[in-house]
């Protein structure tokens, strides 16, 4: 083979190999969490992403990307290509996040496009069994009787468990300082230890929490009690009746994402949450499946920047 026609095969070969990595990333979708690896959000993802793959014959990863209480992984959604390759897996911290920056790095409703719901989720109350406390009464009157004394763990500023927590205090007229993490297992981790007297976590992977004896769980934040844990009493049952707190998860794509790639990929959610393989795993996580047009989505995630702004007062979390 002369240099000629070994330099022209070299560049065909090129050419091949950089076509099939480029056809390769075209058929890769990035479902961004905005937490750290190894938490709740991401479980959740992973429950039905397969199933999503195999629906649209593309290749879907979960990729964490935590920090800044959400900020980070969720402005790197914003700031994506609009062409259906990069979703944000979204609850209802989007809004709060921004709500509590100074100079967001992403406005909450512009910079996105509602692309499918997933479900809703409650959280669940827990307490260091360190605490002579048995019950949410105890526990807020311990509190009452100590003001700023009490510490309780997030998984970042502005995450629903941090929101749901400082609520529940706003609620309960308890004065306690607020240690965020990067992620809620951290957050739980530490409350186990005996270091953080109380933390909230979502009804996803709660299960290594429910045998852990130095945790106590003493409420769920829902309106009605958890299947997962239906001897434990509602936060608004067990002494606070004006709480409730439900998140709901869904897919968020960045704007100008075309209207006929988002139906398409809405379309396809709506498929994979009727698989009762996902119905049952999603319940397993606590999270209720609730399949929606993209209308009906857009309706739901309008009205709660509405109500998350209303919480966010009520709790009285500043800006930082």
């Amino acid at each position: 083979m002369n240099k000629r026609n070994f330099m022209a095969l070299s560049l065909a070969t090129l050419a091949c190999v950089t076509s099939g990595v480029a056809f390769a990333q075209a058929h890769v979708t990035r479902i961004i969490v905005p937490f750290a690896a190894g938490g709740a959000r991401e479980a959740l993802a992973r429950t039905f992403y397969t199933e999503l793959g195999t629906e649209l014959q593309r290749t879907f990863i979960i990729e964490s990307k935590g920090g800044a209480g959400g900020a980070i992984g969720t402005t790197a959604v914003a700031r994506a290509e609009p062409d259906g390759r990069t979703l944000l897996m979204a609850a209802s911290s989007h809004f709060v996040t921004a709500q509590l920056s100074a100079k967001p790095a992403y406005e909450p409703v512009q910079d996105f496009v509602p692309v499918a719901n997933i479900g809703t989720q409650s959280y669940v109350l827990m307490i260091s069994a360190a605490l002579p406390a048995k019950n949410l009464k105890e526990f807020v009157a311990l509190a009452k009787a100590k003001p700023g004394t009490f510490n309780y763990a997030s998984a970042g500023i502005g995450s629903s468990t941090h929101l749901a927590m400082a609520y529940l205090l706003n609620v309960a007229d308890v004065d306690a300082v607020h240690i965020p993490f990067k992620s809620t297992q951290e957050a739980a981790n530490e409350v186990s230890a005996g270091r953080v007297q109380a933390v909230i976590v979502p009804n996803a992977g709660i299960a290594p929490y429910v045998q852990d004896p130095k945790l106590r769980i003493v409420g769920v934040t829902s309106s009605k009690r958890s299947s997962l844990l239906p001897n434990v009493p509602t936060v608004a049952e067990a002494g606070l009746p004006a709480y409730v707190f439900e998140s709901w998860f869904g897919l968020l794509a960045p704007a100008k994402t075309p209207k006929a790639t988002v139906e398409q990929l809405n379309a396809a959610v709506t498929k994979v949450l009727a698989l009762d393989a996902v119905k049952e795993r999603l319940a397993n996580q606590g999270v209720q499946t609730q399949a929606m047009n993209t209308a009906e989505f857009t309706k739901v995630f309008l009205a709660d920047r509405e109500l998350m702004a209303r919480v966010v007062k009520a709790s009285g979390l500043k800006v930082e």
